[in-house]
């Protein structure tokens, strides 16, 4: 049986670390804020993968952002994943080259398959992570890109033949209606994901603490649990999260 894991995610903001509530960003501190409160060798310990991200509102600079992520990850030695506003294969090779192991694709699932076909033949499909925001409104979920700003005008029928055919390695399946609300996974959204399309699928958006964690990666559609909050899993946070997933019988990964 292949092991769950367990990841944290950071929010960059032109030259910030943020909390994203809802998509509405508050910026928190720099990459000097971060070494301060965060040491990553030590968080790296205690979780199986990173994601950092680029969701930078106004012009994004891929040149700044993959200096931050080189410097950010040099010392680390888990598997990264990043993206952000990826639309040029450019843009997803200068990330893999600046310490990414995975991009994370968003808006050109929708608009530029070909480009994930690009990547993926270049760098193999387990390179190639779709990330998946939708929102729940009084007609059922819907998908959105650009940031959450833009409605995926498409059913979850064509959606679904979409994912078919898309070369992903996995998926995040993010809430933008729990997004930093600290209030759980909503499971129920797992439902949108068609059980034959067999890729592993990340939950986010909503984990507040560890019981959370637990409860999604108890999911049997669940392979990752995701959380971006800097102020619920600092210090011992994420250690003490992924004890009390191997108390309640998760199979993480122990070293």
């Amino acid at each position: 049986m292949l092991k769950k894991r367990l990841i944290f995610t950071l929010l960059y903001d032109s030259g910030y670390f943020s909390l994203s509530r809802n998509f509405r960003l508050q910026r928190v501190g720099d990459l000097r804020w971060l070494k301060e409160n965060y040491n990553f060798e030590y968080i790296s310990r205690y979780i199986d993968e990173l994601i950092v991200l680029d969701v930078s509102k106004e012009k994004r600079e891929i040149k700044e952002f993959s200096k931050i992520l080189k410097e950010l990850t040099e010392r680390i030695f888990v598997p990264i994943s990043s993206g952000g506003g990826i639309r040029k294969f450019e843009h997803a090779k200068i990330l893999l080259e600046s310490g990414a192991d995975k991009v994370i694709i968003n808006t050109s699932i929708f608009k530029d398959i070909d480009l994930i076909n690009n990547l993926a033949s270049e760098f193999g499909r387990q390179c190639i992570v779709g990330s998946l925001d939708i929102k729940k409104e009084k007609d059922g979920y819907h998908f959105y890109i650009s940031n959450g700003r833009e409605s995926v005008k498409k059913s979850i029928h064509e959606i679904d033949n979409i994912l078919k055919e898309c070369p992903l390695g996995e998926i995040i399946l993010h809430s933008i209606d729990r997004d930093g609300t600290g209030q759980g996974y909503d499971l129920n959204s797992l439902s949108l994901i068609n059980k034959d399309i067999n890729i592993p699928i990340i939950i986010s958006g909503g984990a507040g603490n560890s019981k959370h964690f637990i409860e999604g990666l108890r999911h049997n559609m669940v392979d990752a649990a995701s959380s971006s909050h800097l102020f619920n899993f600092v210090g011992d946070g994420l250690k003490k999260a992924r004890e009390q997933a191997i108390k309640n019988n998760i199979l993480l990964a122990k070293w």
